[in-house]
């Protein structure tokens, strides 16, 4: 046969058609951990989560400061409340997630990070 024919040739199928099954069952140790729900607070607060192997990270509750990068240099800005959430009820509660926008000393911010894994808050002037 040449080549063209050769690269013609029908798929061998399976036969059923149907889909393969599930290699293992889901395992406790893949699911994620409780959502930390960090609130804007007068105060900071901190707690320390446990993560496999020992290893600790800290898990931020109460957040009062966000750091801005203005210009390429960072700014400390203190967070007045959330103006706007991917869902209304974190912004009525003042829960602050990742891509919310903030009403801070510097004008409106947009955070950049994952709060409540990385123990502090970023995010970048959003004018």
């Amino acid at each position: 046969m040449d080549e063209y024919h050769e690269a013609r040739k029908k798929k061998v199928s399976s036969g059923s058609g149907g889909r393969k099954g599930r290699y293992r069952d889901k395992k406790l140790s893949h699911m994620g951990g409780v959502f930390s729900a960090t609130k804007v607070a007068e105060e900071g607060r901190k707690e320390t989560m446990r993560k496999r192997g020992g290893t600790t990270r800290p898990r931020i509750k109460r957040a009062a400061y966000v750091n801005v990068v203005v210009e390429g240099k960072s700014q400390k800005a203190k967070i007045e409340g959330v103006i706007e959430s991917h869902n209304p009820h974190y912004a009525r509660q003042n829960i602050i997630t990742k891509g919310a926008i903030l009403n801070t000393s510097l004008g409106k911010v947009r955070v950049t990070n994952r709060v409540g894994q990385d123990g502090l808050v970023n995010g970048v002037l959003v004018n």
